[in-house]
């Protein structure tokens, strides 16, 4: 392997690894801000996309790379819903059960709007999508240790929204521009929460410093790091990789926000991610 291609390899396991531990970082800060702080989680949501906007219209700003694209309004819709289903729904969960929930429902999002589209599953796949399945009704089967109903069918729909935005940014154009796009078209809608959420309004210097670090940090600089990522790894690499990141969050909470992690989410981490890893695997 030349120089060359050595120093490719290593600048993309390096820009992944970054990214992948700041979109497991918006799960760690948000849990930390709506447990630890007073901030509602209204608020949370709007700060977060306002600084998510601003970072990634800076970055574009002083990019050379003159490439078409923009966001739209529908766009900007699906990604506030995310946002705002995100933030109220760990108000009760931990950072680790909320992380493989949004990350089963986006990938299940797209598993079936495949299948919608004409897409044809292998044997393998039928069965890693049942591995899957049966790891989250494990997961939320009632019991002590079962996630709150609110919180868990709040972040299934946060994953919903998130795997339909997803879908419509395969229209083309520069990754960065069009997300920094929906951004800005998202924060009117952020802010027109925050004005119907007025009598739950609350905030302190914390929790708005959790809400600005996961915008600009973990959100507009992760998806602008993941995007320069993406030209060096290969399709399968890209997506297995994000299989990594309710991993992160698991260890991140219990590492640092000091959260349990029980056999049942062991358990059902375990057959989820495994059996989205046989889908994605099989395809490619």
């Amino acid at each position: 392997m030349s120089n060359v291609t050595q120093g490719l390899s290593l600048r993309a396991l390096s820009l992944t690894a970054l990214a992948m531990v700041a979109f497991a970082g918006n799960s760690l800060l948000c849990r930390a801000a709506l447990r630890d702080t007073g901030i509602d989680a209204a608020s949370f949501t709007s700060l977060r996309l306002l600084s998510g906007a601003l970072v990634l219209w800076l970055i574009v700003s002083l990019s050379r790379d003159h490439r078409e694209g923009q966001g739209s309004w529908l766009s900007g819709l699906w990604l506030f819903a995310y946002a705002a289903a995100f933030s109220f729904a760990y108000l009760s969960l931990t950072a680790a059960t909320g992380a493989l929930l949004l990350f089963a429902a986006v990938q299940v999002t797209m598993i079936g709007h495949g299948l919608w589209a004409g897409e044809r599953l292998r044997p393998l796949q039928w069965l890693g999508v049942c591995l899957a399945i049966a790891g989250l009704v494990g997961l939320l089967l009632p019991g002590v240790s079962a996630p709150p109903a609110l919180g868990a069918g709040l972040m299934v729909l946060a994953g919903v929204a998130w795997g339909l935005y997803s879908l419509r940014g395969r229209r083309g154009g520069d990754a960065t521009r069009v997300t920094a796009g929906n951004f800005r078209y998202a924060v009117p809608f952020a802010l027109l929460l925050s004005v119907f959420t007025i009598p739950t309004f609350s905030i302190d210097p914390a929790g708005a410093g959790y809400a600005l670090a996961s915008g600009a940090f973990a959100s507009g600089m992760g998806y602008a790091i993941w995007y320069t990522a993406l030209p060096f790894l290969k399709a399968a690499s890209a997506a297995t990789v994000q299989l990594s990141v309710p991993v992160i969050a698991a260890v991140g909470g219990v590492l640092l926000l000091g959260e349990p992690l029980g056999i049942r989410l062991v358990l059902a981490s375990l057959a989820v991610l495994g059996g989205i890893a046989l889908v994605i695997l099989e395809r490619r």
